[in-house]
C-alpha cells in the first residue's frame, strides 16, 4: 500500500520554490523567440508566438524601430486549478533597431501556425551590385 501525507508547509515551499526557479531562469530567456535571414532583396524576421489571438499581435515602426507586441491570454475554465504552470502568459513586447539601409515605410507582416513573419526591404542603394570597371584607349606596351 502506498500511503503519502499532504503537508501544507511543504506545498507552500514547493509553490515559492517552484516561482523562484522560474524567475531565476527566465529572467534572461526570451519569451519571443526570433530568427532573422537576410536575403538579396530583404530581410525576414520570423517570431514564435503559439498560442496568441491573431488580434492582439501589433507590429509598429517609429524612427527606425521595429515594435512587436502581443498577448497570450490565460486559459482556465472555471472548475480549472493549475498544479503546473511553465507557459508564460500576458503581454510580450520584442524591439528591434532597423538599419538605415532597410525601407521602413515597405514592412509587411503576416501570422500563420504560431509563427509572425515580417518582411522589410533592402533599400536599392543598399543591395549588392557589380561595379563596371572602366576602360582607357591607352594600351600598356610591353617589351
Amino acid at each position: 500500500m502506498l500511503l503519502t501525507t499532504i503537508d501544507p508547509f511543504l506545498q507552500e515551499f514547493d509553490r515559492q520554490f517552484d516561482r523562484l526557479t522560474r524567475q531565476a531562469f527566465t529572467a534572461g530567456a526570451t519569451v519571443m523567440p526570433m530568427d532573422g535571414v537576410r536575403r538579396d532583396d530583404d530581410v525576414v524576421l520570423r517570431f514564435d508566438l503559439p498560442g496568441v489571438d491573431p488580434g492582439s499581435i501589433e507590429v509598429t515602426v517609429d524612427r527606425g524601430v521595429l515594435t512587436v507586441s502581443a498577448r497570450r491570454e490565460e486559459e482556465t475554465g472555471e472548475n480549472e486549478r493549475h498544479f503546473v504552470r511553465e507557459r508564460p502568459m500576458g503581454t510580450f513586447t520584442r524591439r528591434i533597431y532597423l538599419s538605415e539601409h532597410l525601407d521602413s515605410d515597405k514592412i509587411d507582416a503576416a501570422y500563420a501556425d504560431g509563427i509572425l513573419t515580417v518582411r522589410i526591404p533592402v533599400l536599392e542603394r543598399a543591395k549588392p551590385r557589380k561595379i563596371e570597371i572602366q576602360r582607357t584607349g591607352v594600351k600598356a606596351i610591353r617589351s
